[in-house]
């Protein structure tokens, strides 16, 4: 599978706990990534991905290119609901794209957690 992992900056912490206990699952897929996302997954675990740009700086979009254009399988994008995003119109293009492609998306670790244990 192909999947995206994204995380706002309140999240990042809440992801890579969620990588980690994972890994060894996401080790056997593509894994693309925003840029920060990326690199502090990397930094704290045995894991490989393929980063894109910073989400405020055209990452969001970039996963949204992909969804677009078949590219991914899923989704994990943990939000922060409780913050303004500066870049919410490329969240909200992102989140509707996989609705658009029927793409599964999980913006909380429960949900994220029940994809991960059915593939």
């Amino acid at each position: 599978m192909r999947i995206a992992l994204i995380a706002h900056d309140k999240k990042k912490d809440e992801m890579v706990k969620f990588v980690y206990k994972y890994q060894d699952i996401l080790a056997k897929h593509n894994i693309f990534t925003t840029g920060t996302t990326g690199l502090r997954i990397m930094e704290n675990t045995n894991l490989k991905v393929n980063r894109l740009k910073s989400g405020p700086l055209g990452g969001d979009q970039e996963i949204g290119a992909m969804v677009a254009n078949e590219q991914l399988d899923m989704v994990i994008f943990l939000r922060d609901p409780l913050t303004a995003q500066a870049h919410e119109p490329d969240i909200n293009a992102l989140l509707r794209l996989c609705d658009v492609y029927q793409i599964p998306l999980a913006t909380n670790t429960k949900t994220a957690e029940y994809f991960i244990k059915e593939i």
